[in-house]
């Protein structure tokens, strides 16, 4: 038998424990670049249609196909009743609903875990609202709220403007629009609050001259306040970089106006008459092209300005999809649902009708389509309460998936309905009814 030195036999040793803690180390530091990378793919949902305003989910490693049992649902919340859409930040899921305890009201912005659905906070707001007691068919909050840092901005149904810390939900400051806008008892509100630099901008329908107003979001204080419109406006405003300049752009049934977002100072504004109930989708953006539901704008590169794309004709049917959801660019086409629910597709260049069908909700007046693009598909939302994976083309709808998220609660036209938009988040999906939020898994296996 063979017998080595004792120095040998110990560098043998602490070369191979060396050589080991060499490659644990370099697994370690792969390990969390991979978790890095997992950490820059993952993204919040903090406000109306994701982080950059435009309903689009960037998140990688997300299911191409569903299950055949259904989505793994992370947990179920119960909330009441109320149209406004969930938002996550930070760890935590925020939405509003309402409560009633006749004769009393109140509106709620609850505060859940986003990994187990557990309750940190509940605010509630008492408010004045006559239609809340309507047993058959309960309602709620519409517009959506939007967190920014610490603090969480909500704009209830009935004009009550909060802003409220989003650890604790402790109040902030808070304004009853109604006393100083001249809006009527129970303004029904629904536009999405938006946030630009130090303003919080409100499409409100106030008077005098208040339709939009801006307040510091920091105290609440009125910064401006510009158009006569009606008071009656459902489209959810957005800003957009064009023509040198960031452009607010308003839908309200009077006309599509572009707004200097810091001054209320108007850059251009096209007459769009429609029913107060049809300006509803907000506007959509990309490169140039300006979509306001089915009117298509060329925005100018060297200034703010427009100019209209199609349909030359002002018929009111040509220039309106939708009311109850917004469309999307995708390619050089245009997908959205129309007036009857059907998914239909148009040339973005020229607004031709390529083709439609019937089978993604159903041909039925109200129907709602939310369309969120992720990857090379889109994600599909429909009023039914139903979560859809499908590929859009020039050439037809393909659908990859189809799974039940929530069931639909919201009484319309003989029919129950799920109107919110979901919301996309760090590999999950978060959908509400009157009823309950949930929350469920995205995430593809390795």
């Amino acid at each position: 038998m063979t017998s080595f030195p004792t120095s040998f036999v110990r560098d043998s040793i602490m070369d191979r424990v060396t050589g080991r803690f060499r490659i644990a180390r370099r697994f370690a530091a792969l390990t969390l670049v991979l978790q890095l990378a997992l950490v820059i793919q993952a993204e919040d949902w903090p406000q109306f249609r994701g982080p950059n305003r435009d309903g689009v989910w960037n998140e990688t490693g997300i299911l191409q196909t569903f299950p055949a049992e259904g989505l793994k649902f992370r947990w179920r919340a119960p909330v009441g009743p109320g149209h406004s859409s969930p938002v996550v930040a930070r760890g935590r899921v925020y939405v509003t609903d309402r409560e009633t305890q006749k004769p009393k009201a109140w509106e709620r912005i609850h505060c859940f875990d986003e990994k187990t659905g557990k309750p940190i906070w509940t605010y509630r707001d008492e408010v004045n609202f006559p239609h809340s007691f309507d047993p058959k068919n309960p309602t709620g909050p519409c517009p959506t709220p939007i967190i920014e840092g610490d603090r969480v901005f909500t704009l209830g149904t009935t004009g009550h403007l909060l802003c409220l810390d989003a650890g604790n939900g402790r109040v902030v400051w808070k304004m009853i629009l109604t006393d100083d806008y001249g809006l009527i008892e129970a303004p029904n509100l629904t536009p999405c609050p938006l946030i630009e630099g130090d303003l919080l901008i409100l499409v409100i329908g106030g008077k005098p001259g208040a339709c939009v107003v801006a307040f510091d979001k920091r105290t609440g204080k009125e910064v401006w306040r510009a158009l006569d419109d009606p008071p009656r406006a459902f489209s959810s405003p957005i800003v957009v970089s064009a023509g040198g300049q960031r452009q607010l752009i308003v839908w309200t049934p009077k006309g599509v106006t572009s707004l200097n977002p810091s001054t209320g100072q108007i850059w251009w504004r096209e007459r769009l008459d429609t029913r107060e109930d049809y300006a509803g989708a907000s506007p959509v953006f990309q490169g140039d092209s300006l979509l306001i539901s089915g009117l298509m704008f060329q925005l100018d590169r060297d200034k703010p300005a427009a100019s209209v794309l199609w349909p030359e004709r002002k018929v009111l049917s040509l220039r309106i999809l939708s009311n109850t959801c917004m469309p999307a660019i995708l390619g050089g086409q245009i997908y959205a649902a129309d007036m009857n629910g059907r998914l239909i597709c148009l040339d973005a260049g020229t607004g031709e009708r390529l083709w439609e069908i019937d089978k993604v909700t159903g041909p039925q007046k109200y129907g709602a389509i939310h369309l969120t693009p992720n990857g090379e598909s889109v994600l599909l939302f429909t009023d039914q309460g139903n979560l859809i994976r499908a590929r859009l083309n020039r050439k037809g709808y393909h659908e990859l998936s189809r799974v039940h998220l929530v069931d639909p609660t919201f009484l319309v036209g003989g029919r129950k309905l799920v109107w919110a938009p979901p919301a996309f988040a760090n590999g999950h999906v978060f959908a509400r009814n009157g009823k309950e939020l949930v929350c469920a898994s995205l995430v593809a296996k390795p």
